[in-house]
């Protein structure tokens, strides 16, 4: 099993290849999901994340999401999507982690032009 936890090079990483990265279905294999609120990621957000906020994560996961996909949960600092990625994997989403430190965490690292608040 994948640890609870991804840094933001990684994900990075993970992200890049994603274009091409899809399952026999089509679905793809890495889905970056950010729990944030719409305000915030209208404020700040990486490029190729999928919206679901935090309140929304039981009623949509399910309808939306694929258990066998690698999930990646991003929120500002890594709190929530430490909670959400916990939850998921109670739900039978095993390959869920959480991005360490959070979007702030990316813009410090990986990408300087995402803003930071």
């Amino acid at each position: 099993m994948l640890p609870y936890e991804i840094d933001a090079p990684a994900s990075e990483t993970l992200l890049k290849g994603n274009t091409v990265a899809e399952d026999r279905t089509g679905s793809p294999k890495f889905v970056l999901l950010d729990v944030r609120e719409p305000w915030e990621y209208a404020t700040a957000h990486i490029e190729g994340t999928v919206l679901m906020p935090m309140g929304e994560i039981p009623s949509r996961a399910f309808q939306e999401l694929d258990p066998e996909s690698h999930i990646v949960t991003v929120c500002h600092t890594g709190v929530r999507s430490m909670n959400v990625a916990v939850w998921l994997r109670n739900q039978g989403f095993d390959q869920t982690q959480s991005l360490q430190g959070g979007i702030d965490a990316w813009s410090r690292l990986v990408d300087p032009k995402v803003p930071r608040y």
